[in-house]
């Protein structure tokens, strides 16, 4: 049984990263799949190395996207440091899908089998602090402004389980859409992107955990985004996505009475 102490052992990246600690720009952040490192006392999850450096380790560029677009709004970012293959950091612990025994036809030798004690060690170590950092910089921000905006970024790859997913671009909302449906217009606007309204993915369903417990359970207000990885492959292509979603966002943000809680 690995100890969560050799689990993360000192010479190890910590659980999440935090850029621009501090900030007053009342948005925060976040990459839930920023990262495809493995401790190694888990020997790699059994898995190639191709397999670790693709789109079922992480989301591929999201991290690098969130940023930049941090940068752009002046604002702190939190991003996870491992892979969501060790743990999902954007589902509940409850949810099957938190420890994925196979992803995109492959299987990950290393999640088959685990036991309670192993998922809690891993809980441990990575999820529970990187929520924790997350809730930590909200309401450091609360002191700020009564309701911050929560950003999350994501990318996705345009084919899935045999699923051509054409999207360019996707925003992911649910209960509150202050930001989503002027996000969408703005990312619309000029005509040259295929932007999908809660596709590829839905943010009605349990497996955005982040945005629903950390905005939309506290009634901030937030944007929640996927972004192919194709367009973000490139320094040159991220920069531009970068500057696209921020140019959709600045108007949306610059609205003060935006940072309210939802009635």
């Amino acid at each position: 049984m690995v100890m969560v102490s050799e689990l993360l052992d000192a010479s190890e990246p910590a659980p999440y990263e935090v850029h621009r600690p501090g900030a007053t720009a009342p948005q925060l952040v976040v990459c839930d799949h920023a990262a495809r490192r493995i401790p190694r006392a888990l020997d790699h999850l059994g898995l190639s190395q191709e397999h670790r450096a693709s789109h079922i380790a992480q989301d591929l560029g999201a991290g690098e996207l969130a940023l930049a677009l941090s940068a752009r709004l002046n604002s702190t970012a939190v991003l996870c440091n491992y892979s969501r293959l060790v743990v999902d950091c954007n589902r509940a612990l409850t949810d099957a899908s938190a420890f994925l025994d196979r992803s995109d036809g492959v299987e990950v030798p290393g999640n088959l089998g685990l036991s309670a004690e192993d998922k809690e060690l891993r809980a441990a170590a990575i999820y529970r602090p990187y929520r924790g950092a997350i809730d930590r910089e909200l309401d450091r921000l609360c002191s700020i402004v009564e309701a911050p905006v929560l950003i999350a970024i994501h990318s996705f790859t345009r084919f899935l389980d045999g699923e051509d997913r054409r999207w360019d671009c996707g925003v992911l909302w649910d209960l509150d859409a202050r930001i989503a449906r002027p996000l969408l217009d703005g990312l619309r606007e000029d005509g040259t992107l295929l932007v999908g309204d809660n596709q590829p993915y839905s943010g009605r369903h349990p497996e955005d955990f982040t945005v629903d417990h950390h905005a939309e359970d506290r009634n901030f207000p937030y944007a929640a985004m996927e972004v192919r990885q194709d367009l973000l492959d490139t320094p040159a292509k991220l920069e531009r996505m970068a500057d696209r979603i921020h140019a959709a966002l600045e108007p949306i943000l610059s609205d003060p009475g935006l940072y309210t809680l939802r009635s």
